[in-house]
């Protein structure tokens, strides 16, 4: 089943000579529960698309489907609903609030969502995470890798159609990167995350399901991994 659908993606800054397309009719498909990374190099276009894909930045032209449901045929306050219930975001700086503990965090989408987190849930999310020691401390008393747990948490506490990180490692050492990464591995396999990884680093896409490679705002190429094949046959 087809989670995503994007079809002829363009997106235009500046007019005249200072016009600059960021992206140039980008087209593709994502089946439900798909890890697919995104690689390419920088001005390629990665960042526009996970804007856009996440709702922060509307295209040009073109059309983003999200389960079914057009996402820029909605009004403002409708995407914003869209934003928080439907996507989950990551971001390499992770973005916690200083005064949120690991837990406030964590469960932070769904009060601003008007419900009550379930019990059982955050305790399962902070076991996932491995982060049950950790829930009382504040950012500042976490190093960085537990931080970027505490915004994987926060980014799959919803239940989201779509995970989407940019560049999840870009500020963690090799160990923290390989745990975090695997981490993701595990929350895609065990609850069938679909997930969209921006980064520039060949040995994290390669464990992905599919690597899709921009540059100049185009799709260059599109292949699926080993992950992917290995995936089918668990």
């Amino acid at each position: 089943m087809e989670l995503l659908n994007i079809e002829n993606l363009c997106k235009t800054y500046g007019k005249g000579e200072n016009e600059v397309k960021a992206l140039d009719g980008v087209s593709f498909s994502v089946p439900k529960g798909q890890m697919t990374a995104v690689v390419g190099p920088s001005g390629s276009g990665k960042s526009t698309l996970l804007h856009i894909l996440g709702g922060v930045d509307r295209p040009t032209s073109g059309k983003v489907f999200l389960d079914g449901q057009d996402v820029y045929e909605q009004n403002n306050h409708n995407l914003a609903i869209f934003r928080r219930r439907q996507v989950g975001l990551i971001y390499q700086f992770y973005n916690l609030i200083p005064v949120l503990n690991a837990e406030e965090n964590i469960t932070l989408p769904m009060i601003m969502d008007g419900r009550k987190p379930d019990p059982k849930q955050v305790e399962d999310m902070l076991r996932l995470l491995d982060l049950t020691e950790r829930r009382r401390h504040l950012p500042s008393q976490l190093s960085g890798g537990q931080q970027q747990r505490v915004s994987i948490g926060r980014a799959l506490f919803n239940s989201p159609g779509v995970i989407l990180a940019d560049e999840p490692t870009g500020n963690l050492d090799s160990k923290n990167s390989a745990e975090i990464i695997a981490l993701l591995r595990k929350s895609n396999r065990e609850l069938k995350q679909t997930m969209l990884i921006i980064t520039h680093d060949e040995n994290i896409a390669l464990q992905c399901d599919r690597i899709i490679a921009l540059n100049d705002g185009k799709i260059v190429s599109d292949r699926l991994t080993g992950q992917s094949r290995s995936h089918e046959e668990v």
